[in-house]
């Protein structure tokens, strides 16, 4: 079989399993109504996406080591598909919380036994273009989900079983069946199912990177949409979440050119500006910066940072891919949810524009710590350099007199 279909097959996979993951987002005010809660409680929900997510990659990182690629994969295609049939038949809040803890679930499994798959198809020595392969699939989906979702509400009116949930609930059986049909490319091992992420060493700063570049995303995807919704822009949600993840997946192939080092770095600069952009757009009711921050954010979190850190600890941990990518994405989720749900409860207390502004300020604090610590690893040690410089200047000097 070539390459090209089990690759381009398996990319529908992630695709599909990520599409679930956003699809319901345009909805998180209608499910709040239904349930007559608050911000708090609808960042808690966004966030018990992590709940099932995080224990999934701690503890089950290795899973598809044991049992093969092709199953944790289809496994996670049906979990989207019984998720988004429990918000159809009892919206509420609680449904929300089920259903977001059940797609953390099914991401968990499918992007760590995605990552190790797509790069036993295409070969280690294509590492780097296995994870853009890889993040462009999940990035797209991630983003296609709300905006699909934010059109079919545009075109259906108001409805709790917009068309895209009609699409998910159809396309995800087929496809998990189609997945358990691809070859298996990997070799049978006698490991424990439940195994620990690794976390390659030097790469603490891509995992930093990737916490203080999804926090941004969780904030624009959980709580921006409440103050659009504040400020009667609400039908412009589904298209803020798809630019938040969708203009990354356009970054993608800029970064793929670039050293891991550099697209780290660029990141680290586009992260806190384009929320800042994003805050003014909100704070002056200006649509259109709300949509330019929005891009530079996505640049960042899910084309330059996204990438970079997928790619480095790829290549720096080939025998574990798994439990090496289940270490990464523990980092970026830890990232996707404690600010957001800290800014959830700031928002009940000061208000949601408040809550943003304590967010930015939180954000580049931790921003230039981060970048201040990594420059201090990465460069040498002068003392040795301006002694041998200091000696040799001054034997110069001596000469001189």
């Amino acid at each position: 079989m070539s390459k090209l279909i089990p690759v381009s097959l398996l990319a529908l996979g992630l695709f599909t399993v990520t599409f679930a993951v956003n699809v319901q987002a345009p909805l998180y005010d209608a499910y709040a109504v239904e349930s007559e809660v608050g911000a708090t409680a609808v960042t808690v929900a966004f966030a018990a996406y992590v709940g099932g997510l995080m224990p999934t990659l701690l503890l089950l990182g290795g899973l598809s080591d044991r049992i093969g690629r092709r199953v944790p994969i289809a496994l996670a295609l049906i979990l989207g598909a019984v998720a988004t049939t429990l918000l159809v038949q009892v919206p509420s809040w609680t449904s929300l919380v089920v259903a977001r803890s059940l797609l953390g679930i099914g991401t968990g499994l499918a992007t760590t036994a995605g990552t190790a798959y797509m790069t036993e198809i295409l070969g280690s020595d294509r590492a780097k273009n296995a994870a853009l392969i890889v993040t462009s699939a999940t990035s797209l989906g991630f983003g296609s989900g709300a905006l699909a979702t934010g059109i079919s509400l545009g075109v259906q009116g108001p409805t709790l079983l917009p068309a895209s949930y009609i699409a998910l609930f159809v396309a995800a059986p087929l496809i998990a069946v189609i997945t358990l049909g691809l070859p298996r490319m990997d070799k049978p091992r006698s490991a424990s199912v439940l195994r620990l992420p690794v976390f390659p060493s030097g790469t603490w700063m891509f995992g930093a990177a990737m916490a203080l570049a999804w926090s941004t995303t969780g904030m624009t995807i959980a709580v921006v949409p409440l103050e659009l919704a504040a400020s009667d822009l609400g039908g412009w949600t589904g298209l803020v979440i798809f630019l938040a993840i969708f203009v990354g997946f356009l970054c993608q192939p800029i970064a793929r050119r670039m050293t891991n080092d550099r697209a780290l770095a660029l990141g680290f600069v586009l992260i806190p500006l384009g929320f800042l952009v994003l805050l003014a757009g909100v704070w002056l009711k200006i649509l259109a910066f709300v949509l330019v921050g929005t891009c530079i954010t996505s640049a960042a979190s899910y084309g330059f940072t996204y990438l970079a850190s997928l790619a480095e600890v790829s290549l720096r941990a080939p025998d574990d891919r798994a439990r090496a990518t289940a270490g990464l994405l523990t980092y970026a989720y830890f990232g996707f949810s404690l600010p957001v749900i800290a800014s959830g409860a700031l928002a009940d207390m000061l208000g949601l524009r408040s809550a943003m502004v304590v967010f930015a300020a939180v954000q580049i604090t931790v921003t230039a710590i981060i970048v201040l610590s990594w420059k201090r690893r990465t460069v040498p040690p002068a003392s040795a350099f301006d002694a041998g410089k200091c000696r040799d200047g001054c034997r110069e000097r001596k000469a001189i007199t």
